[in-house]
């Protein structure tokens, strides 16, 4: 609000900002008081406040504001006069004032009595049960305590009433300010980006004319050479002046040339340099502190643990921290639940800490700061923390391990059962917790950002979470990898490890082919099939990027890495909707595009080709070069039985076999290219086997591809229409009984071997 144009503001609307800040400022200032009820800069802190909040109620005319200010205003001061001492029940009483205020403020309806009727009681009602906490009488109306506080003889802007403050800030605060939509801000981080990539092209032409320097030089010395090998009698005046002619426009140009390229290097730096500021200068409007998300939190721990019969308080470290504010925004419920979690489970009862040798008080401590390019949280309490064979046993009895699985588990593999969706060590259910729902959507929201969580505990300690985030959700560090001639990018968040396997540490289990990653069997997917490209790497040695979480990885060949990069993501086209296994795309220093992948979408891709069966092997240059390859059929069914029955049959006759769940499916499969005939069911959902042939025939790519349709109709009119679609063979599934499959197999692509 500060620095907005004021004469678009209601007087309601200045009150309710006003009401915002000094209802923190009581907030700080009770939860302080609480520990340390004789705090004369709190008892201060919070009588300004309240006497700023009865100013401002008093100028937009709420009589209601003015009254509960004026209350509380009276207490604050009985509290600096030694007239009554502040108890947790005074500090409740007030905190339920703070939030009536609030209410007031946000009420639309400016009436003496705006809540009476919707909060139970009446705005006087509240203010007379304030009133039992002095014990001194209270002033007489008309005399209200303004005496006990007056602004200096020379007022700073602070010390005025709201809508002065307000002026003064805008007319004479030295950080003007002026509001910008979000939109704009977004576009602006956006250009700012596309000119830092920009300002890097004129690096790739200074090179280029390094090349050009060099081939003069090199140009000049052939000059040289053929000079000397001439002999001294055949070269004439007009030789010699030629020659002499060429080396000093040779010179010339070098001369030239090396003052255009210095020329050319300033520019570049300085180009380099202003865009680098500038983007920088724009992400920094984006980001503010990470206190502005934690206003509520310090409240929320206290009142949460006298509502569980404890006591807490939250202790915040590096609130000044600056974050990119599309994270806080997402950043406030994960903090909520770790917090909840922290108090209800972590924390024990008063009676229990002084048993165990605690303060009364348990502490919960948050903690943010910068480290290594990303934003460092550390949530922490010093409670009973993590019974490790309680975890392990409610493993055990949800049938998540075995006795003897669990039993091996290290601490770090037994924590991360606590962000499975419904886990809980809680027995029963409250409003608090019970259901194991909390860990579950912090890890989610983590993931969403590119962030990761690590948790560990101390027995008796206490439990610290450990979360790391992107600064800003603009720019991302990612791997760049080439598949199929094209550079995509891994975000680093997502990625476990980048790894060489030799194609001898191949092996092949269950059908699949598995590497060895730290003394685990991890399958290997070509990214070639998951992004539906043509082709697949070959070699001897495989550029493999280990996808997944701990439970569940997958090792995705590509071609190569081109390395690590730091890149301004730009939002794809709305209107291209979802697109598979892609988030956004950017552009590298060089200006080219590149897509980055939704590693998390993708990961459910190599999953889902896993479930059907249809993952190819990668080849290396051996197994292309001295083996014959087989045939490629792709098998259309989306009967599981049915698909089986023919996969093993043409497999075991040396055909390579992929499968397609229906029509749709087949559809898209059979557009990556490769194969050299189609076997397809007839009746199929989302798409039937008579549409998908149309559409082979209708394709260039694919018209001349054979087509053998397999179906249970063995009427008359059904092989007529299967055959007038441009099908080959229209047989029906009994003919697996006489080889008639195979005989049109054969007779139309030939045997299996290439």
């Amino acid at each position: 609000m500060i620095g907005a144009d004021l004469s678009q503001c209601s007087m309601h609307d200045l009150f309710r900002v006003e009401a915002e800040s000094q209802t923190q400022v009581l907030t700080d200032g009770l939860l302080a008081l609480e520990r340390d009820p004789t705090s004369a800069d709190h008892l201060e802190a919070c009588m300004r406040a309240a006497h700023s909040l009865k100013g401002a109620a008093r100028i937009v005319d709420i009589d209601a504001a003015v009254s509960l200010a004026h209350a509380m205003e009276d207490i604050f001061v009985g509290a600096q006069e030694a007239r009554i001492a502040l108890d947790q029940d005074s500090i409740d009483l007030l905190l339920r004032g703070v939030d009536l205020m609030l209410s007031i403020a946000a009420s639309p309806n400016l009436s003496a009595d705006p809540l009476g009727e919707r909060r139970g009681q009446s705005v006087a009602g509240f203010v007379a049960e304030l009133a039992h906490v002095l014990e001194a009488p209270r002033p007489p109306p008309g005399k209200p305590s303004d005496d006990a506080w007056a602004p200096s003889p020379s007022p700073r802007p602070r010390d005025l009433n709201p809508i002065e403050r307000e002026g003064a800030i805008e007319k004479d605060g030295p950080d003007r300010a002026l509001r910008v939509t979000v939109d704009n801000l977004n576009r602006l981080v956006g250009l700012a980006g596309e000119s830092l990539v920009g300002s890097r092209r004129l690096h790739p032409f200074g090179q280029s004319m390094l090349r050009l320097k060099r081939l003069q030089r090199d140009a000049g010395r052939a000059i040289e050479s053929l000079a000397e090998a001439l002999p001294p009698q055949s070269l004439d005046a007009r030789i010699q002046g030629a020659v002499t002619e060429a080396r000093d426009r040779i010179r010339e140009c070098e001369s030239f040339l090396a003052e255009r390229l210095a020329e050319l290097e300033a520019s570049d730096r300085q180009a380099t340099g202003v865009a680098h500021r500038l983007y920088d200068h724009a992400l920094a409007c984006r980001m503010q502190p990470l206190g502005d998300g934690l206003l509520g939190l310090p409240r929320m721990v206290r009142d949460l643990a006298r509502s569980l019969g404890k006591q807490a308080r939250l202790e915040l470290d590096g609130s000044t921290t600056r974050i990119d504010r599309d994270i806080l925004e997402r950043l406030e419920a994960p903090l909520v639940h770790l917090l909840r979690n922290a108090v209800d489970h972590g924390l024990e009862t008063p009676a229990e800490r002084l048993a165990a040798g605690k303060p009364a008080e348990g502490v919960v401590r948050l903690e943010a700061h910068h480290s290594a390019g990303a934003l460092q949280i550390v949530v922490s309490d010093d409670g009973r923390g993590v019974d490790l064979d309680r975890l392990r046993e409610t493993v055990v009895s949800r049938g998540l391990a075995g006795v003897e699985t669990a039993a091996k588990l290290s601490e770090p593999e037994l924590l991360e059962f606590l962000f499975l969706p419904g886990f809980t060590l809680k027995q029963a259910v409250t409003e608090i917790s019970g259901r194991g729902v909390g860990l579950d959507a912090v890890q989610d929201m983590l993931k969403q950002v590119r962030g990761t969580i690590r948790v560990s505990t101390t027995p008796g300690a206490g439990t610290r979470f450990h979360l790391q985030l992107p600064l800003t959700l603009s720019v991302v560090r990612a791997l760049l990898a080439d598949i199929g001639g094209e550079p995509y990018a891994f975000p680093l968040a997502h990625v476990v490890r980048a790894v060489t396997a030799r194609r001898a540490e191949i092996k092949i289990l269950e059908g699949r082919q598995h590497f060895d990653f730290d003394g685990r069997q991890v399958g290997l997917v070509s990214a070639h099939q998951v992004l539906g490209l043509a082709g697949q790497p070959t070699g001897d040695e495989f550029s493999v990027i280990v996808l997944g979480d701990q439970h569940d990885l997958y090792g995705l060949v590509v071609d190569n890495f081109l390395g690590g990069r730091e890149l301004v993501v730009q939002p794809l086209d709305p209107r291209l909707g979802k697109i598979r296994d892609i988030s956004a795309a950017a552009l590298t220093p060089d200006g080219d595009p590149v897509l980055i992948v939704d590693v998390q979408d993708m990961v459910r891709s190599m999953e889902k080709l896993a479930a059907s069966d249809r993952l190819n092997k990668v080849r290396g240059e051996a197994d292309v070069a001295g083996q014959t390859l087989r045939k490629r059929i792709l098998v259309a069914d989306d009967s599981l039985v049915v698909r089986e029955l023919q996969r093993k049959l043409l497999d075991h006759h040396g055909y390579e076999i992929e499968v397609a769940v229906d029509g749709m499916d087949a559809w898209a499969t059979v557009r990556g290219g490769g194969f050299d005939l189609v076997v397809t069911d007839v009746d199929m959902p989302r798409m039937d086997g008579v549409e998908l042939v149309r559409l082979m025939r209708g394709d260039p790519a694919l018209r001349s591809l054979p087509v053998v349709i397999l179906s249970y109709k063995d009427r008359e009119e059904d092989r007529r229409r299967g055959l007038e679609a441009g099908a080959d063979y229209y047989l029906t599934k009994g003919s697996f009984q006489n080889d008639a499959l195979l005989h049109a197999v054969v007779d139309l692509i030939g045997e299996a071997a290439a």
